[in-house]
């Protein structure tokens, strides 16, 4: 089996946007929930997290540099980007999406 490499967006509870890299979708939002995710998703008031955008890539490398682009927008440039970039259709099922 092929693993996927995925980029990543939360929202966090505190209107925050993180962005991530894995390999599992939903275990890695369970992992962010939980509290035992990054540094950034750990403090309670950002907490619990939604995850609104996923894209896959065939390697890590162009998954990490997606997530590295990404965290260096501006709010601003970060909810453009949201907007203009096709999700995975993943995200709108239950195994992601309700995970807290």
């Amino acid at each position: 089996m092929e693993t996927k490499h995925y980029f990543y967006v939360l929202e966090c509870k505190d209107q925050t946007f993180y962005g991530g890299y894995t390999t599992d979708l939903t275990r890695r939002l369970a992992e962010h929930n939980a509290g035992t995710g990054a540094k950034y998703t750990r403090l309670a008031r950002r907490r619990p997290l939604k995850m609104i955008h996923a894209e896959v890539f065939e390697t890590r490398s162009e998954a990490t540099k997606a997530e590295a682009a990404f965290k260096k927008l501006s709010r601003k440039q970060k909810e453009i980007y949201l907007k203009n970039n096709p999700s995975l259709s993943v995200l709108d099922e239950k195994s992601v999406s309700s995970v807290h």
